[in-house]
């Protein structure tokens, strides 16, 4: 058995394009309280944010936008072309956004939320996630659909996504982390019935203390 040093958390993660919004906005829909780290990492990069100091201080006015908030294109070229320089800004961002996230659990679980939602893009990535959440929840669909999803809403192209995706772990990786797996290659109704069978599951574990969580 694992215990969350602040509840029953669940980690919620997949790559680019996979769907884990879609699933999140569910699981919010009925009823748990959803941390979302991007929504953090972009309060602490934005104009004013806690993050923007040390990250001037890193790599300069070339990647601050004229209102003071990161310049994210700026900050992308930057990174795909200096694996050094992403390392960098990670690990100014990483230990903020665990920080910031895990105060937000725990404001949330002692508000009187059933359970908490962790949706961590990077989850199975940052190697301690097994400390910070109960259970590992993976969105998953195929490489292609994810490409194809992201091009359309985002219009980026193919190459650039796929360099997105060789900074993140592998599709297998991410399965062999997973307690639960949804599958997000179909429509929004499946994806749909899946959280709802998934959100009974973790109410009756919350309740139990998360005694029906299995250990891995």
């Amino acid at each position: 058995m694992r215990k969350s040093v602040m509840g029953f958390v669940v980690g919620l993660t997949g790559g680019i394009g996979s769907g884990k919004s879609a699933a999140a906005d569910a699981f919010a829909r009925l009823g748990a309280v959803v941390v979302d780290a991007d929504a953090v990492a972009h309060e602490l990069t934005g104009p004013g944010g806690a993050a923007m100091p040390a990250i001037e201080a890193a790599f300069g006015r070339r990647v601050v936008a004229a209102d003071g908030r990161l310049d994210r294109a700026a900050m992308r070229v930057l990174a795909f072309g200096d694996p050094g320089a992403r390392k960098r800004l990670e690990a100014i961002l990483h230990p903020m956004i665990g920080a910031e996230t895990q105060r937000r659990c725990r404001e949330a679980l002692a508000a009187g939320a059933p359970y908490v939602v962790m949706e961590v893009p990077l989850l199975v990535e940052s190697g301690n996630y097994r400390q910070r959440v109960q259970r590992v929840t993976v969105v998953d669909c195929d490489d292609e659909l994810r490409i194809a999803r992201v091009m359309a809403r985002s219009g980026l192209a193919r190459a650039e996504i796929e360099r997105i995706m060789a900074t993140q772990a592998s599709r297998e990786t991410r399965l062999a982390a997973a307690d639960d797996v949804i599958d997000n290659s179909g429509s929004l109704e499946n994806l749909t019935a899946q959280v709802n069978a998934l959100h009974a599951i973790y109410c009756r574990q919350a309740a139990n203390g998360g005694e029906n969580a299995p250990a891995r």
